[in-house]
């Protein structure tokens, strides 16, 4: 058995095999892994605890008695993520690169299949995500009101080389009370990192890392803290779009949202909205006029959007008028003027 510091092991090739229990796996886990857990959620805690009262030996005799009857089942998940890549190994952790990952590359081994260990498991593999938000990137930041079409224009530069980081894609919510609607679950904080801080590595080199300017929370998930402090140091372009286009972006996201899901998002923001403002919007949810419903809720977030962008540190540079281009072609004006660059190798690649 082979053990690899954290660089190394994520840059080896193979399957990536988590072996914790599904629980620990959903509130965190390394980015492409899959689980194989060794034992289950009960399981797990029956054991610690006896580990705590009775030490390690009644431990392991406890956890041999609980994997005996599934060997079988767990060699076969070994067997079929090795063929799924073969000739490379099988790359495993568990917590803290203990029991669980070497018991299970010792059966791996019994079947002939090379393993990679991470030495300290998920605890190192959480230092090394948490290192990342503290080193320098060069990162720059797309403004603009709600409804700019931000996260669209993102995407499309990414498409032609510039490198972006998600943060809204990545937290799966576009970031106000109505954000998470129509979208699938969110990962806990704790995998928000995770994905971040593998986006963020995926991108080393770039001259410039293009995100949203966002507030510190994107729904559930908070950007961590040494990223946010650096997003709040950077330079910031600001996109500008007809206020109509705008109602008819955001009418084309929300309005195919179910009324009550609308409704119970408008109800959350209603102090901040006043009482005027909140009764227009709902009465024009009731009688599906979104882009009404739309136009009463802008005046709030403009106002949040213009009082953020009052207090950034650094100077907002001159803004971008994009009228109602699309995405694709906001993107190309962007490069034209220069005020957004590809990276690298992909600029080598459009020469």
């Amino acid at each position: 058995m082979n053990a690899l510091p954290c660089d190394a092991f994520l840059a080896a090739a193979g399957p990536l095999l988590d072996v914790r229990s599904p629980a620990e796996f959903i509130q965190g886990h390394i980015p492409g892994a899959i689980n194989l857990p060794l034992f289950d959620d009960p399981e797990r805690a029956e054991i610690g605890t006896l580990y705590k009262q009775r030490g390690r030996e009644a431990a392991v005799m406890r956890g041999l008695a609980l994997v005996g009857p599934r060997l079988e089942a767990l060699a076969t998940g070994l067997a079929e993520r090795a063929a799924s890549s073969p000739g490379q190994p099988l790359r495993l952790q568990c917590w803290r690169g203990g029991m669980r990952s070497d018991s299970v590359a010792w059966l791996a081994g019994r079947l002939g299949l090379p393993t990679l260990l991470l030495q300290g498991g998920y605890k190192a593999y959480r230092q090394w995500v948490l290192a990342r938000f503290e080193r320098p990137w060069p990162l720059r930041l797309l403004g603009g009101r709600t409804g700019t079409g931000k996260t669209e224009l993102l995407l499309a530069l990414r498409e032609r080389g510039v490198a972006v980081l998600d943060l809204e894609g990545l937290a799966h919510h576009r970031g106000s009370s109505f954000g998470g609607l129509g979208l699938p679950p969110q990962p806990s904080s704790e995998h928000y990192e995770n994905r971040l801080a593998a986006g963020l590595q995926a991108l080393e080199g770039a001259g410039e890392i293009w995100l949203e300017a966002e507030s510190a929370q994107v729904g559930r998930c908070r950007i961590p803290r040494g990223l946010w402090a650096q997003m709040q140091a950077a330079p910031v372009l600001e996109l500008r779009r007809p206020l109509e286009w705008r109602v008819r972006q955001l009418v084309a996201v929300y309005g195919i949202q179910a009324p009550a899901e609308l409704t119970a998002a408008t109800e959350r923001i209603g102090r901040r909205l006043g009482p005027q403002r909140t009764r227009q919007a709902l009465e024009a949810i009731a009688r599906c006029d979104w882009a009404e419903a739309c136009r009463q809720m802008l005046d709030y977030y403009d106002r949040c959007y213009d009082h953020e962008l009052a207090r950034h540190p650094i100077p907002v540079s001159a803004p971008v008028d994009l009228e109602e281009d699309s995405a694709e072609a906001a993107a190309e004006r962007l490069l034209a003027l220069g005020r957004v660059q590809v990276a690298a190798a992909a600029a080598a690649d459009r020469v």
